[in-house]
């Protein structure tokens, strides 16, 4: 890899990662990013953050190209691998430009992987991932010395490949944009955890968003293990075409097969045999959603040979992440939730499936596409009022009225509407922002949004 010189497109966190493991891999880097008003000393100073304590730091830094704005000729006759960023379009003009040139496209969890050493896990799905991806590291980390969480959860892999070792567990939650630029990446036990829409303004239907993240499978052997949802019908279907070895996992159906519920029991069974896993009433995660995501996890850390008991202690004693109907606080008798990372409807209605009080709902955001008809229909007699804001509130406003449900009042800011919920919530009430969409008409991230979100119900009197 030293011996390649490689185009890094993109210097937020994936591009910067990504340039300090080549830099510390002794490969030749050049950054580049469309926006012509960045300077060079703010890339390269991020790079240095990213590199840490290091001698030869300047050293490596001095070697750094950067290209802003217009990507010419005489940059790509010098490119042999373009490392491209998640957030950057598989097929944006000089992408395609790129491509046609012959020059070969890796994505930064591709790179990190070839980088790596020991076995890794590779979780993706549309909901989900990041609670199944933490719980699955925690099992690992009660079990095997040397075990990473990275990926989509915040810690990009690049950051820790150089620090693996042959007997290092991974554990990767991936999404579909960085699975659109894999090559060689081998999970050997991999996860997708259900399939429903979601960044459709990216991936155009949802036949090419299926494939890209079934895509995680595609360099297991016939003996390595996919864990899928056999809820889903899309993955059920799915499984029918695939060369490795399925695990299934049910919320409803009691399975013969795989992991599913029996009573208040979650039990995994195989070849005859029944294994009790855990009780559901002994989790401290709520909802239907949540029992998946445990049960997934169960059936990634079984097909790695943890004992079935560490299993069952670090389920116990689990907390639900950050932004993933999470807990904020109580005032005047009001539950708050923070439910950020519902960045699509069918992550939202996990959330209003969960809620037992009646709710008040905060929602709205930036437009990916999302038609809202399934949304409204699981409102049932829980969403006593619907507080609408950002880029998608006229649109979720016309698709209530076409439902004919009227209980909806609109904000012009997060902190609007934390005040105007709390006004319109009596005591025994929730009030839950579960936004149904992304984040980026009024925030850097779900992270930030959610963040507020806590600090504006913290703040009130």
């Amino acid at each position: 890899m030293k011996d390649k010189r490689y185009l890094v497109a993109g210097t937020g966190i994936s591009g910067i990662g990504a340039a300090a493991l080549l830099l510390k891999l002794g490969a030749g880097v050049m950054m580049y990013d469309g926006n012509d008003k960045l300077l060079e000393e703010e890339v390269l100073l991020k790079i240095a953050e990213a590199l840490g304590e290091r001698k030869d730091k300047e050293q490596l830094l001095a070697g750094v190209e950067t290209v802003f704005g217009e990507l010419n000729d005489e940059i790509l006759d010098r490119t042999d691998i373009m490392i491209l960023s998640p957030g950057i379009a598989i097929d944006a003009p000089f992408v395609n430009r790129v491509r046609e040139k012959g020059i070969t496209i890796w994505g930064e969890i591709e790179l990190a992987f070839r980088a790596s050493k020991g076995r890794l896990i590779g979780i993706t799905g549309t909901n989900g991932k990041t609670t199944t991806t933490a719980l699955t590291g925690e099992i690992m980390k009660n079990y095997f010395d040397s075990t990473y969480v990275v990926g989509n959860i915040g810690i990009p892999y690049t950051n820790i490949a150089p620090e693996t070792r042959e007997d290092t567990v991974t554990v990767a939650e991936i999404s579909s944009f960085q699975l659109e630029t894999i090559d060689t990446f081998h999970p050997v036990v991999s996860a997708v955890l259900n399939i429903t829409p979601d960044h459709l303004n990216r991936h155009y239907t949802m036949e090419n968003y299926a494939n890209v993240k079934m895509s995680i499978t595609k360099n297991q052997t016939a003996s390595e293990v996919c864990v899928l949802n056999y809820e889903d019908a899309i993955l059920r279907e799915m499984a029918e075409k695939l060369h490795n070895r399925v695990v299934f996992f049910s919320s409803k159906s009691d399975l013969r097969e795989g992991i599913c519920i029996k009573g208040e029991e979650i039990v995994y069974r195989e070849n005859g045999t029944e294994t009790f896993v855990c009780r559901i009433d002994g989790m401290k995660l709520v909802g239907i959603h949540n029992v998946e995501n445990v049960m997934a996890a169960a059936a990634i850390a079984i097909q790695m040979q943890v004992p079935v008991e560490i299993i069952r202690e670090t389920i116990k004693n689990f907390n639900a992440v950050e932004h993933r109907i999470e807990y904020v606080t109580t005032k005047k008798g009001v539950i708050y939730y923070n439910d950020s990372k519902g960045t699509n409807t069918d992550a939202s209605i996990k959330a209003i499936e969960a809620m037992t009080k009646p709710t008040i709902l905060i929602a709205g955001g930036y437009d990916k596409g999302s038609e809202y008809d399934e949304w409204f229909d699981a409102f049932g007699d829980k969403i006593k009022k619907l507080v609408l804001l950002g880029a998608t509130k006229d649109k979720i406003a016309r698709a209530a009225d076409a439902h004919g449900y009227q209980d909806y009042v609109f904000a012009d800011t997060l902190e609007q509407a934390v005040s105007l919920s709390a006004e319109l919530a009596s005591e025994g009430d929730v009030v839950l922002l579960s936004p149904a969409c992304a984040s980026w008409d009024m925030f850097k991230s779900y992270e930030q949004r959610g963040r507020l979100f806590k600090e504006y119900v913290n703040n009130l009197s």
